[in-house]
């Protein structure tokens, strides 16, 4: 093929063409330079970012005939040799079809050999989480010593799969995404190098839909200079990632804003019906609204927008709206976009969500009349003078029946922004097919579960160790969190719980985590209208009864303080 990807054109060659990542390069060329570098190397981070990019300059760099440098020369037989893969001392390896054991033992028996044509050989093992965990453990001590001629560079995009006695033996680097004016800046640096005409707006529009990722960025580049012809446009873009255009979201805006609920629903259904991602347009209507939001909050900040251009259009609309409706419609798209990911019919979702921010804003502006907002200032008024007269008084008499007070426990409030929505049919229908094996296994592996994810993760066992497995299906189980903060905040983590319930502790299930609270509430629910469920709990509570009563024999019923947490 003539014709090479853009992303495979312009792929870094040296350390200054990584762009966002300059707290890896900068560490790494000290390194060279200095001739500190490490033996293994854990490159982890989302797609797209140069992981195995960037483990190539620095096979190229350690073993340029110009070493110690900063930078590989590309001009020595070294640096050309790995560039075009002639020199079979720098082995690239994809982790997801060498998985077995046998693929590691034989890199076991090899790196024992000097190199050949460079003084290093360097093994890019790309994707290693993939590795089984019999491989894992035939790696470790290779891993751990290898011959002074080896360097190990691991990448991978899901570091928390890694077993802990792997990464503790490599020095780790976490690449982050690349912020959307980088990858604005990169992909000019590009079209100006090729010749090729494009509008600004595709270019932004491109690296938001890329999410960080420079080569995703370039594939949808490279696709909508295949689908354009003379210029790539705005709506060359739209068209190829399935975008919505700006001048939509905006009569979107308006429409809502002004309660006019049909004329909302219609621009919804003409998307639906074009062809559009359901999904890309509740992401693109968050962003435009955040940025109308930034906007109202201070013009200056304009240079943070993300997704708006500040037209006229734009400056009328975000004029005329409310900073508490865009809060509040921001929020309420926000829990329609966790929504959809669960269903087969995200339109119907959206449309509940679009009414019901239309509906709120007229309930709010039809509930306040004129003479209740004067009424309310008055009230306001002779609260305030009240005010003004208590902080003239002395203050002792107050002061001394705050001390007489008896102090009380602070009791934990609630915010409202951290409430968790409870999915009940998906909770019923897990009670219809619960059995008692499931739950009484997982309750088993409860604590091993607990010191896997506490040695992964500080944070997600803090989170999940004041919560317990209440009931379970063969693919299910609900885990009840005597906090709902802890709840909410669950969500964060439990890609990870999941993964490490299904690789350490041998149980592939999905997770649906509950406030405490609401499961008695669910429970009982489901208690009313169909009976005790299957896993009966009742033989739990009675074991519990007669190790209480076990108890009281023993030492004495006055010794005995039975709570229930």
């Amino acid at each position: 093929m003539s014709y090479q990807a853009l992303y495979r054109v312009w792929r870094p060659r040296r350390f200054e063409d990584v762009v966002g990542q300059s707290h890896i390069t900068q560490t790494l060329q000290n390194a060279l330079e200095l001739k500190q570098f490490s033996h293994a190397y854990l490159f982890s981070g989302p797609r797209g970012t140069g992981k195995t990019s960037l483990a190539k300059i620095f096979a190229q760099t350690v073993n340029c005939e110009q070493a110690p440098t900063r930078e590989p020369c590309m001009e020595c037989s070294a640096c050309r040799g790995i560039l075009d893969g002639s020199i079979s001392d720098v082995i690239e390896m994809d982790a997801a079809s060498n998985t077995s054991v046998e693929h590691i033992r034989e890199i076991r028996d090899k790196v024992k050999y000097a190199s050949t044509s460079v003084p290093y050989k360097v093994y890019i093992i790309d994707e290693v989480h993939m590795i089984s965990t019999s491989a894992f453990n035939a790696l470790l001590k290779t891993l751990e010593e290898p011959p002074a001629h080896v360097i190990f560079i691991l990448a991978t995009t899901e570091p928390h799969r890694l077993p802990l006695t792997i990464i503790s033996r490599c020095q780790r680097f976490d690449f982050k995404p690349i912020g959307t004016n980088t990858i604005v800046d990169r992909m000019k640096t590009i079209v100006e190098a090729e010749s090729i005409n494009v509008e600004e707006e595709a270019l932004e529009t491109i690296a938001l839909t890329a999410e960080g990722g420079m080569r995703d960025a370039l594939s949808i580049l490279d696709q909508a200079i295949s689908y354009s012809r003379e210029e790539v446009t705005l709506e060359d873009v739209l068209a190829v990632t399935g975008g919505v255009a700006q001048q939509t979201l905006t009569k979107m805006t308006e429409a809502m804003y002004a309660q006019n609920a049909q004329l909302a629903l219609d621009l919804l259904d003409d998307l639906i019906q074009a062809g559009k991602d359901p999904g890309r347009f509740v992401f693109d209507l968050i962003y435009f609204l955040r940025d109308m939001l930034l906007y109202k909050s201070g013009p200056a900040l304009e240079s943070l927008l993300e997704r708006a251009l500040v037209d006229e259009e734009f400056k009328q609309v975000a004029e005329s709206v409310d900073v508490e409706w865009l809060q509040e419609a921001i929020a309420t798209l926000s829990e329609c976009q966790q929504e959809i990911r669960w269903t087969t019919s995200p339109k119907v979702f959206i449309e509940v969500a679009l009414l019901s921010i239309t509906n709120r804003h007229e309930e709010e502006k039809s509930s306040i009349s004129n003479d209740e907002i004067n009424a309310l200032k008055a009230r306001i008024s002779a609260l305030e003078k009240q005010l003004e007269t208590i902080e003239q008084q002395p203050t002792q008499v107050e002061e001394k029946q705050e001390q007489a007070r008896p102090r009380r426990r602070q009791q934990p409030t609630r915010n409202a922004q951290n409430q968790v929505r409870v999915p009940t049919e998906r909770i019923f229908h897990v009670l219809d097919e619960a059995n008692k094996e499931a739950i009484t296994e997982i309750r088993s592996k409860w604590a091993p579960l607990l010191e896997q994810i506490k040695l992964a993760s500080a944070p997600a066992h803090a989170t999940i160790q004041d919560s317990k497995p209440v009931a379970a299906s063969d693919e299910t189980i609900i885990i009840a969190f005597r906090y709902e903060i802890h709840c909410s905040l669950f969500s964060d983590h439990q890609p990870m719980v999941e993964s490490i319930l299904q690789d350490h502790i041998k149980i592939d299930k999905n997770i649906i985590p509950i406030p405490e609270e609401n499961w008695l509430d669910i429970r009982s629910q489901y208690v009313s209208t169909k009976g005790e469920p299957k896993e009966e709990e009742k033989e739990e509570e009675e074991t519990n009864d007669e190790l209480i009563e076990k108890a009281k024999e023993l030492v004495g019923e006055q010794l005995i303080d039975v709570r229930d947490e």
